[in-house]
């Protein structure tokens, strides 16, 4: 029997539509993949973002914090993370659950992922958006 070897076509199908905020900006924090829970929570489409700035997309973004935690991702080529207890959310999106949950906005945890070659330097850094609104209420 041999093992199920998904097709990047497919893979990129699941990462689209898995109930996470995927994201993943270049060394100079252009927008290079943004999944369909970023643009259904954002209004925002793949096609409007894709090649822009993040900070130009997103004016609001905390962008010290941010800087900070993603070019430590390219330069120790490790993970970082930030719960809602230590910023509520990254993105301000609505919450979904208007008459059963308390929260105004969706409470957010977020990790970074560098995102490189073996061996070879990290070229990318995938974001990824949590919704921790429940567990956070």
């Amino acid at each position: 029997m041999s093992a199920f070897s998904p097709s990047s076509q497919l893979l990129e199908c699941v990462v689209d539509r898995i109930n996470v905020g995927v994201f993943m900006v270049d060394i100079d924090l252009e927008i290079q993949f943004w999944n369909g829970f970023m643009a259904t929570h954002s209004g925002i489409r793949a096609d409007e973002v894709l090649g822009r700035k993040l900070f130009d997309c997103f004016p609001q973004l905390p962008q010290r914090w941010l800087e900070k935690k993603i070019n430590s991702v390219f330069m120790l080529k490790n993970f970082a993370f930030s719960s809602w207890q230590q910023r509520p959310y990254l993105l301000r999106f609505e919450t979904y659950r208007p008459i059963t949950g308390q929260a105004d906005f969706m409470y957010q945890n977020l990790t970074i992922m560098p995102l490189a070659a073996a061996g070879r330097e990290v070229e990318h850094v995938c974001l990824m958006i949590y919704d921790v609104t429940e567990a956070a209420e």
